[in-house]
């Protein structure tokens, strides 16, 4: 008889428990749909400071703009954490062409990378030399590269459901092309943008030379896709053809920025921190509102609507907007090297960096068993219709926070639209749906919560949630 009551009791228990933390779930999604500021914080990011590339002015509004933004939420501590960023400039717009005959030519769509060096002031031009990749590249004997220009055309692969493998699986062609085609020989190098779809606009990112020396770096550039496929379909007619290059880019030298900080302090266990972000910077071409200035607005949004939720964190809640994702990962390196001096215990971080389209679930890496307990929150979770829950990557600012004992997660909204904007000049503000991006402000909130309100060192013991 003893035991059926310890039973009935503990069954009474975990139905209030679940009772209440749908109650709550309910209530993030209810403000966060209907008196949410993520969508304000991103209008003015993007509109009135535009894209933020790391080093420049607009980076730097950007970080003014956040740090008064949180101070007005009456956060317990808003704070600046110094990082020196790398500055590259694009400088005047690039100029590309493809020259069938002497004074035939046909405009095409380029940028430079993250990173490149320009062309010699009168540009380059040169025959084309066209891979799917960089080990067709290294299988060529040096003297087929030698003063060409090196076109590496390998798409992202379409079949491919999840967007972020495709571009995972080409993308090395972007960052390492340069380099391996300097090595050859080669003038200068174009890729095909990261870019699922058949349009017109270049997509950059970063790119790296290693340690090949100063004087074999050569240009780099990305091409649009219709071009991609156009520069193509004309070498097979005549491989002879020339590409003429012109970009003005330059490196210049680290200049000082910041982190983006603030936190709720804990009221039971402050030592452990529960960290949530995105990075403020972005690529200059658009505004950076997908990439990632949806991140860093979901991330403040989370502080808020646990603030008007009536929710007392037991754990230390704390926003992180980290500066130079894009071009060198200093702020999340930053940030992660300083806690360790600190001796901080970061428990949980989740990292928004995947776009403001519908969120499907979260990615999580850590231990498997806090995993799995994780995924008894699932059940909560279904009527917002997010059901990805697997184990996998997170992000890349939170990833040197990594240790064998606490859980790192990154949201993963609909991916299939992303790379339609990712780097290139359509990831505007226009391209973001204010639902969409309140409902992913809502679903890292609803994480955040349990997360805190259950911790991670005791999940082990905590009894299965059921709505």
């Amino acid at each position: 008889m003893k035991h059926l009551v310890i039973l009935i009791f503990c069954s009474l228990m975990l139905n209030l428990n679940a009772q209440s933390d749908a109650d709550y779930i309910k209530t993030f999604y209810k403000n966060s749909l209907t008196n949410g500021q993520s969508y304000q914080w991103l209008d003015y990011l993007s509109n009135e400071i535009g894209g933020r590339l790391s080093g420049s002015l607009n980076a730097e509004l950007a970080v003014e703009y956040t740090k008064a933004e949180l101070e007005k939420l009456g956060l317990d501590r808003v704070w600046l954490q110094p990082v020196m960023v790398p500055k590259w400039v694009r400088g005047n717009p690039e100029f590309a062409y493809i020259e069938t005959a002497p004074g035939k030519t046909i405009s095409v769509n380029i940028c430079a990378l993250g990173g490149s060096v320009a062309t010699p002031l009168q540009g380059v031009k040169a025959e084309v030399i066209e891979v799917q990749g960089l080990e067709e590249l290294k299988a060529l004997d040096r003297k087929k590269v030698e003063g060409k220009i090196v076109f590496f055309n390998r798409p992202m692969q379409a079949d491919l459901i999840h967007t972020f493998e495709a571009y995972g699986g080409c993308v090395d062609q972007r960052y390492n092309g340069a380099k391996e085609a300097g090595k050859l020989g080669a003038v200068a190098m174009i890729v095909r943008s990261m870019n699922l779809r058949l349009d017109d606009l270049p997509h950059t990112g970063a790119m790296s030379y290693g340690d090949l020396p100063v004087s074999k770096r050569i240009s780099s550039s990305a091409i649009s896709t219709n071009d991609a496929e156009k520069l193509s379909g004309m070498l097979k007619i005549d491989p002879k053809l020339k590409l003429y290059i012109k970009q003005s880019c330059r490196q210049l030298k680290d200049v000082q920025s910041y982190n983006v900080i603030g936190e709720i302090t804990g009221s039971q266990f402050p030592d452990e921190i529960i960290a949530v972000g995105g990075h403020l910077d972005s690529w200059d071409l658009g505004d950076g509102s997908h990439d990632d200035g949806a991140g860093c607005v979901q991330s403040m949004d989370v502080l808020r609507l646990l603030k008007i939720s009536g929710i007392k964190p037991k754990r230390t809640i704390r926003v992180v907007l980290f500066m130079n994702e894009e071009n060198g990962l200093r702020g999340g390196k930053a940030y992660a090297k300083e806690a360790t001096r600190k001796g901080e215990n970061h428990v949980f971080a989740l990292e928004s960096d995947s776009g403001g389209f519908t969120p499907r679930g979260f990615t999580f890496d850590g231990p498997d068993y806090k995993i799995d307990q994780i995924m008894q929150w699932k059940p909560l979770f279904e009527p917002y219709l997010i059901h990805y829950f697997k184990k996998g990557g997170s992000g890349a600012d939170i990833g040197p926070l990594k240790k064998s004992t606490n859980v790192l997660a990154g949201l993963r909204p609909d991916s299939q639209r992303y790379f339609d904007h990712h780097h290139a000049a359509n990831d505007t503000f226009d391209a973001v749906n204010k639902r969409e991006l309140e409902l992913g402000a809502a679903t890292m909130t609803s994480l955040i919560y349990l997360i805190d309100k259950y911790g991670l060192n005791s999940i082990e013991k905590t009894p299965q949630l059921k709505d």
